[in-house]
C-alpha cells in the first residue's frame, strides 16, 4: 500500500508538473500572440457585431454558444468518421483502425440506432439541461459580457473544466458499472465493444445526465464562465470524446487507445486523463498490453497497429 500511494503521488506529481509546465508555456505563447497579432481584436469585435445581431436577446446567444455551436462541431466530425465507417474509404483511414477486423464494415442498422439515441438525448436530455444552466449563469452576470475573456483566462477555465469533468466522470462511470445499474443503464453504452465516434453519447438517458451532460457542464457553472468560453469548451468536450469512441488512431490526434481498451474488457479505464484509474488500480491489465504503449499520439504516417503489433499467440 505504501508502495501504491508513493507511486500514485509521483504520477500525479509527474502529471502536474508536466501540465504546469505546458500551461505556462501556452499562456506566454498565447501572450505573445495577442500582443503582436491583432487577433484578439478580431474575435471581440465579431463577438460584438454577433451580440448586437442578436439583439442582446441572451436566451438566444446562449442557445446558438452552448447547443447550436457545440452540436455542429460534433455532427460535423462525426459525420466525416460515419462516411469511413459505413463506406470503408478513404482506405488510408481504415488503416488505423484499433480493433483490427471489427467494423469492417459497420452494421448499418447499429449505426442508424446509434444516431436516432444520439439526436434523442441531445434534443430531449442536453438542450432541456440547458435551461437551468442558463439561469445560474445569468446569476453570475459575466457569461454575456460585451467584453472576452481573455485568453489566459479562458486557459485557467480550460484547466478547472478539465480536472471537473475528470472526476466526475470517473466516479459516474464507475457508479454505472455497478452490476444493478450496469444491467438497466450502462449495458446499453456498452452494446458497442468496438466503439465509433457517433457512440459517445448513444446511452440510456439517465447515464446521458449523469455520466456526459453534469460533468461537462459544471465546470462553466462553478466558474460563471463567459457563453464564448463555454461554447469552446463544449464543443472540445464533445469532440474529444467523439475521438475517444472513434475506433481510429489517427495521426495527431490524442489517443483513443484508452477508452477503446474500456469497451474491449468493460472493467478497465473508467476516465478520461488516466490519473485516477491510477490511483484506484483500475488501469492495471491496460498497462500489460500492447496497448498501453500505442497509447500516445501518432506523429508519422504509419498505423500504430503496425509499427506496435499485437504479440502473435503461440499457436498462430
Amino acid at each position: 500500500q505504501g508502495k501504491k500511494l508513493s507511486d500514485a503521488l509521483r504520477i500525479s506529481a509527474y502529471v502536474f508538473s508536466t501540465g504546469l509546465l505546458m500551461f505556462t508555456a501556452l499562456v506566454n505563447s498565447g501572450s505573445w500572440l495577442m500582443q503582436n497579432i491583432p487577433l484578439g481584436n478580431f474575435w471581440q469585435t465579431a463577438w460584438l457585431e454577433f451580440y448586437d445581431y442578436m439583439e442582446g436577446d441572451e436566451w438566444t446567444i446562449f442557445l446558438v454558444g452552448a447547443a447550436l455551436v457545440p452540436a455542429l462541431a460534433f455532427w460535423g466530425f462525426n459525420g466525416i468518421l460515419l462516411v469511413a465507417d459505413i463506406t470503408g474509404k478513404p482506405t488510408f483511414i481504415t488503416r488505423y483502425r484499433i480493433q483490427l477486423g471489427k467494423n469492417d464494415p459497420v452494421d448499418t442498422k447499429k449505426v442508424w440506432k446509434a444516431i436516432y439515441t444520439a439526436l434523442g438525448n441531445q434534443f430531449f436530455v442536453s438542450f432541456p439541461m440547458l435551461v437551468p444552466m442558463f439561469y445560474i449563469m445569468q446569476w453570475w452576470d459575466n457569461t454575456f459580457s460585451k467584453e472576452l475573456p481573455t485568453f489566459q483566462w479562458f486557459l485557467v477555465e480550460l484547466s478547472v473544466f478539465t480536472v471537473i469533468e475528470e472526476i466526475l466522470f470517473y466516479y459516474s462511470h464507475r457508479l454505472v458499472h455497478h452490476p444493478v445499474l450496469y444491467k438497466h443503464i450502462h449495458k446499453k453504452h456498452h452494446e458497442w465493444t468496438a466503439p465509433i465516434g457517433v457512440v459517445s453519447i448513444y446511452a440510456h438517458p439517465i447515464e446521458h445526465i449523469v455520466s456526459n451532460t453534469l460533468p461537462v457542464m459544471t465546470g462553466p457553472m462553478i466558474m460563471g464562465s463567459h457563453i464564448v468560453s463555454v461554447s469552446a469548451w463544449f464543443s472540445i468536450a464533445l469532440v474529444t470524446t467523439s475521438i475517444s469512441h472513434c475506433g481510429y488512431h489517427l495521426p495527431l490526434l490524442p489517443s483513443p487507445e484508452f477508452h477503446d481498451f474500456h469497451h474491449l474488457k468493460f472493467n478497465q479505464c473508467y476516465g478520461v486523463l488516466g490519473v485516477l484509474d491510477f490511483l484506484h488500480g483500475t488501469d492495471k491489465m491496460f498497462r500489460q498490453t500492447k496497448a498501453f504503449e500505442r497509447h500516445k499520439v501518432l506523429l508519422s504516417l504509419t498505423p500504430l497497429s503496425e509499427s506496435i503489433p499485437e504479440t502473435p499467440k503461440k499457436d498462430e
